[in-house]
């Protein structure tokens, strides 16, 4: 289980364990915890890929709370 945890733009704190409950429309200020899911080792190739995205993901969520804390200027 993961752990993935925001504060909301009216400063609550809202925690997913599971990416998929994440809604791709999250109005929120900062990424306080992320924690994904990952795939222990030794694990094969598909595995392997299936953490790599992690960071890809990570980035994004980044990029996002980047661009509403740019609003709030």
């Amino acid at each position: 289980m993961g752990k993935f945890t925001f504060i909301l733009k009216d400063k609550s704190i809202v925690t997913y364990t599971k990416w998929e409950d994440i809604p791709s429309n999250l109005d929120f200020l900062h990424i306080t915890c992320f924690l994904p899911d990952f795939v222990e080792g030794p694990h094969t190739e598909e595995e392997h890929e299936e953490n790599k995205i992690w960071n890809t993901r990570l980035q994004q969520l980044m990029e996002k709370e980047r661009a509403g804390s740019n609003k709030n200027r």
